[in-house]
This record gives C-alpha cells, structure tokens and sequence, in this order.
C-alpha cells in the first residue's frame, strides 16, 4: 500500500505541464481530495463571455464573479465544475475560454474572491478526509504557501503545445499546431508578468521538468516526494476516511 496523503500537496506550473492529470491521478492513488483552481478562473471567463462581458474589462469581469456561482468537485474520480449550478465542465475547455482566461485571471478582484474559495475548500477537504492535491498557477506562493510538499512542474513550450494539441484532438477539437502554440507562449507571457499572484515557482519548491517523463513517472517521483516529506500515512483507517471524498 503506497498510503493515505495527509496534508496539503501543491502543484504549479505553466499550461501543458501534465498538472491537472498528474494531479487527479496522484490524489486518487493517495486517497485524497483534488482541486484543479484553474477551473474556477475559467467559469468565471465562460460567464463573462456569455454574458457578453469584456474579459478586458476589469471592473465588469469583477462586478460578474461576484454574482456568479463557481462550484468544482473534489473527487479525483469524478472531476467537474458548475456554473450557476449547471455543468460546464466541457464549455470551459474550449479554445475561446483558451483565448480569454489569462486576462480574467489577472483582475485581482477575481483573484482574491477565488484564492478566498480555493482556501475554504482546501480547509474542508483536509478536515474530511485529510489530504488534498491542490494545482494551479499561483498555490505554493499565494493559495497555500504553508504547504509541506511544493512541485513546480515546467516542460518546453514546444512539448507542451504538442500535449495541448493531442487532448483537443483526442476531445474531437480542431487542432490547428503552430496556433496552439502561439497560444501556451502568449499564456506564459501573460501568466508570469501579470502584476497580482505571477507564474512562478514558490522559493522552497521543487521543480520537476516533464518533457521526456510519462504520467506515470511524475506520479512515481510526486508519490516518492510526499514520501520523503513524511505525508503519507500507512494506516489503513485513512484509507476509509478517504471513501468520505466520494
């Protein structure tokens, strides 16, 4: 038995890194809860774009996130997301939330009511079940900077728009290459010089560069690291208390 995840295990890092999967996966093998805090930011840009809002516009995308409802799931197994009480876990992976997602979450407005959410949910899960996968952009340095195990995960552009091209092909998307390209640079050029909460790794992380690694080898070397840090708890009750996440 690998063991039950206690504490909180913070993943960041630029789109295409493999975060999310990596992260889903890791928190099922280790009985824990999962959150992916990028969802969030972006049913706030689907609702801003449905709603015929400017995702430019600041003080408007502000004024939206404040009336809207952004629910996400915490079970590795069945992941989603809900605006307003209605599934939108598809609509917010489609190339026009791509498009408008970095500057929705660059309004500090936005930030701050979401890292507000993001904690509570965070506090609720590890009081529940007793571990939580956290991923996103900003959590070892803004989210939850206490965490004991940080991973910064990078990989080169290039893999990384080729990983974006395959899962909207495998989705039925058209994949058109040298613009999905075009489209992670200009998000890591947005994501790391926007003034609140940037793209980068928090001080004590540790950096894990996945261009020549599979998704079973980051989770082998993210279980190994929980391991060292002494988060994993072999008893087999925290086992059960995890069934309290599905």
């Amino acid at each position: 038995m690998t063991g039950v995840l206690r504490g909180v295990v913070a993943l960041d890092g630029p789109s295409g890194t493999g975060k999310t999967t990596v992260a889903r996966k890791l928190a099922a093998t280790l009985g824990a809860g999962f959150l992916d805090t990028g969802a969030m930011y972006r049913v706030v840009t689907l609702a801003a774009l449905d709603a015929g809002v400017d995702p430019a516009d600041a003080e408007a995308v502000a004024a939206l996130a404040e009336r809207v409802r952004v629910d996400v799931a915490t079970d590795p197994g069945a992941p989603g997301a809900r605006l307003d009480g209605t599934d939108v876990g598809e609509a917010i992976r489609t190339a026009r939330v791509d498009a408008a997602v970095s500057a929705v979450s660059a309004v500090p407005e936005v930030r701050e009511l979401l890292v507000r959410g993001q904690r509570a949910i965070i506090a609720e899960t590890v009081e529940r079940v007793g571990g939580i996968v956290v991923d996103g952009r900003d959590i070892g340095t803004v989210v939850a900077p206490e965490a004991p195990l940080k991973v910064f995960l990078t990989a080169s552009s290039e893999v990384r728009a080729a990983r974006r091209g395959a899962q909207d092909t495998a989705a039925g998307r058209p994949v058109d290459q040298a613009a999905v390209l075009a489209s992670v640079q200009r998000r890591d050029e947005l994501d790391s010089t926007r003034a609140t909460s940037p793209l980068r790794p928090a001080d004590d992380a540790v950096e894990l560069d996945t261009s020549e690694l599979s998704i079973e080898q980051v989770l082998t070397a993210l279980t190994e690291l929980a391991g060292h840090r002494g988060l994993l708890d072999q008893d087999v009750r925290g086992a059960r208390a995890a069934e309290a996440c599905r």
